[in-house]
């Protein structure tokens, strides 16, 4: 007969008999953690005389280790308790500290340690020695520049360790992968309080890249492999170049696993082979989806996607959504730049429906475009798009063909990309047709839109946005199609109105849309805790065909945010400002509003 006692994952498995004495070895077990736990709580220690990371590193050094605090261990640490203060000063430049204290037992029966330290002055550099021998790097020449202690400064053996390893890892990971210090001397007179610091630094060769294999991904092409690297073979070696790579491969959403490997033992002369191994991803992934906002309504999702097509390393991606004010169905083929990983070409082609109060819309669209990367965050693309579009706005239905030329430059800059505090992204962008062409208007688009959002103190952010648009066209607005008209209202754009419901006016009253557009918003926020926060907000804008019959619509409201590994959930309650009978409208939404 067997049973068996778990925790979690763990568990223990033995025989019945004898199984009382594990039972007892596992409550003394489960005791003397409890003992453990309790040990620091049975000495109370008091501390005067010293302050902030002094008084921690004193605190640290006088916790009684995991056991009981009996009295056998209470005489010994009586004992030691100046030898043990004066060493937990030691490192902040305090050498002559004085010690006095008083150790007694409680009523309760536990013991109160009271301290009264007086740390006196510490010892302070004198003389500081640096020198840099070997290779002549800018970057360690400004280490040794701005070392953190000078002349007269009090003694800090942390700081000086803390910038030892900074010079050395710098010099590692600019390729002196044999760096080392020859002379590292700290000597302290304690008759008048002084220290003398000498460092000497041997850089020895700077190192370069040399060989790269690539194992393990068989299916990719080695060409598009080789895209992911942030260095070249004969480039000075470094460290942190290999981590870019690292997450190039990782980001690529291709490859799970990654390990690279500099193999500094095979360096012929002053070149160092890297080794990169790689564990793929499955290449084809369906993902279905349910959820819900309110400028569409509750939606089901469905997406497709691989990420090698034909084996080279091309992607195609489609994806269906039924909503409730929405049906789409899309298609794209990505073919990935040879050179840059975050330059493509794309194309696409998609169905899109949507029935709103303002318009119905069914369109179909077919679309080639070149993305290129400018840099870190920055972003511009040309592309060429046929749309075909049948509506009905109004009581006026119609349809439009359309071949639409146009380019987009876009920048951004957040401290992180789901939970930003602070950052900005603005986006620009150009279009246009004609008759001439084969379309069935004339019309040319300019289009901006940004925000910007600024930590503040006491957890607070300041988020705003704004978005504006510009129509230069010949014929009547009529005959454009609700996609290229301009519409506001909805969860990213005025607040407080339903999704595109707001813009210019028919003789019957109906919304038509606009020319133009002008819509802003600013929020401040305010996180709770690790996960929560409350927000505050005004929205303005309209769309309109002429600044002279411009009419803003406003609304503040409040809102609840719940902060999630994909994005804050956004529940906002907004109240239409400056109309005759204001109501009251519910927002919800995922994701940051980028």
């Amino acid at each position: 007969m067997r049973f068996s006692i778990s925790f979690n994952d763990f568990s223990l498995r033995f025989p019945l008999v004898g199984g009382f004495f594990y039972v007892l070895l596992l409550v003394l077990i489960l005791f003397a953690g409890r003992s453990a736990e309790g040990a620091e709580e049975s000495l109370e220690i008091v501390i005067q005389g010293v302050e902030e990371e002094v008084l921690e590193n004193v605190r640290a050094a006088l916790k009684p280790p995991a056991g009981v605090v009996d009295q056998l261990w209470i005489d010994r640490f009586k004992r030691r308790i100046p030898e043990i203060v004066r060493n937990a000063l030691e490192p902040y430049g305090f050498y002559k500290a004085e010690v006095d204290y008083k150790l007694e037992m409680t009523k309760s029966g536990s013991y109160r340690l009271e301290l009264d330290i007086m740390p006196g002055e510490p010892v302070r550099i004198d003389t500081l020695s640096i020198e840099v021998r070997g290779g002549r790097d800018n970057a360690l020449r400004r280490l040794t520049e701005n070392f953190p202690l000078k002349k007269g400064d009090p003694l800090r053996h942390d700081i000086y360790e803390e910038a030892k390893g900074e010079l050395l890892a710098t010099a590692q990971d600019r390729g002196y992968l044999k760096a080392e210090f020859t002379t590292h001397q700290v000597r302290v007179r304690l008759e008048d309080l002084s220290a003398d610091i000498e460092l000497v630094f041997e850089t020895g060769p700077r190192f370069n890249f040399g060989e790269v294999t690539i194992e393990g991904a068989t299916e990719y092409p080695p060409r598009f492999l080789e895209r992911y690297l942030t260095f070249e073979p004969g480039e000075p070696f470094s460290y942190a170049k290999l981590g870019q790579t690292q997450l190039r491969y990782l980001d690529s959403d291709r490859f799970k696993e990654v390990i690279i490997t500099p193999r500094e033992e095979l360096a012929e002369g002053d070149t160092v082979p890297v080794e990169i191994h790689l564990v793929p991803s499955l290449p084809k992934r369906l993902r279905p989806g349910i959820g819900f906002a309110t400028d569409t309504g509750a939606r089901v999702t469905l997406k497709y996607n691989d990420v090698n097509i034909f084996h080279l390393g091309h992607e195609l991606e489609a994806e269906f959504i039924i909503a409730q004010l929405q049906q789409s169905l899309g298609a794209g083929y990505i073919i990935p730049s040879r050179k840059n990983v975050d330059s493509r070409t794309e194309f696409r082609v998609g169905y899109d429906r949507l029935e709103l109060d303002a318009f119905d819309s069914t369109k179909f669209f077919a679309q080639a475009a070149r993305v290129r990367s400018f840099g870190k965050g920055r972003e511009g693309s040309i592309y060429l798009r046929v749309l075909q579009e049948n509506f009905e706005v109004g009581q006026d239905e119609d349809n439009s063909f359309l071949i639409l030329p146009g380019v987009q430059f876009s920048r951004h800059r957040y401290n992180d990309p789901v939970q930003p505090t602070k950052g900005y992204r603005f986006a620009l962008e150009a279009r246009g047709t004609n008759t001439a062409i084969g379309s069935d208007s004339d019309l040319v688009q300019l289009l901006a839109s940004g925000n910007y959002i600024l930590a503040l103190p006491f957890r607070l952010s300041l988020f705003t946005r704004l978005q504006t648009a510009v129509t230069l066209q010949s014929d009547p607005l009529e005959n454009i199609p609700p996609s290229l008209r301009f519409f506001a209202g909805g969860d990213q754009s005025v607040r407080g109105y339903a999704y595109q419901s707001l813009g210019t006016t028919n003789d019957e009253g109906d919304v038509v849309g606009g020319e133009n557009l002008l819509v802003g918003s600013v929020e401040l926020t305010k996180r709770i805790g690790q996960n929560w926060g409350v927000a505050i907000f005004a929205d303005a804008g309209n769309a309109f065909n002429n600044l002279s019959e411009i009419k803003l619509r406003e609304a503040v409201g409040i809102g609840i945010r719940r902060y999630t590994v994909v994005g804050p959930i956004r529940v906002d309650l907004a109240r239409q400002v400056g109309v005759s009978d204001p109501s009251f409208r519910l927002h919800i939404s995922v994701g940051f509003g980028f």
